[in-house]
């Protein structure tokens, strides 16, 4: 087990800002159409666990197939740095890794995730 660590994030001109706490050991790597494009590497965690502290307003939502998830990006520089779903009523947040600041994500163990078939 590892330690459990708040991270600061941003897109990448800096008016996303948000912070995420977690105990980040593995990552997910997904093939569906939209993360294998982008090369997202994630991992989920509770809504109470990310705090969003600016960048509200830039958001842009995109959704797609199922329409589950809430593909989140900056309409100013384009980056997808956390999306949002529910799952068995619970709220989540999917953080993309490498939009954290200090994390080492060549370090993770990077499972993959079959997005094409949801």
């Amino acid at each position: 087990m590892g330690e459990t660590k708040t991270y600061s994030g941003s897109c990448h001109c800096g008016k996303t800002r948000f912070e995420v706490t977690a105990d980040i050991q593995k990552a997910s790597s997904c093939n569906c159409s939209i993360c294998g494009r982008t090369g997202w590497l994630m991992a989920s965690v509770p809504s109470d666990a990310f705090t969003l502290l600016s960048g509200t307003e830039t958001q842009v939502d995109y959704q797609f197939g199922s329409k589950t998830m809430h593909h989140s990006f900056c309409g100013t520089c384009g980056i997808r740095a956390f999306g949002t779903y529910a799952v068995d009523g619970q709220e989540k947040v999917v953080v993309n890794l490498r939009c954290l600041d200090g994390l080492d994500v060549d370090a993770l163990d990077v499972q993959k995730f079959d997005g094409k078939s949801y």
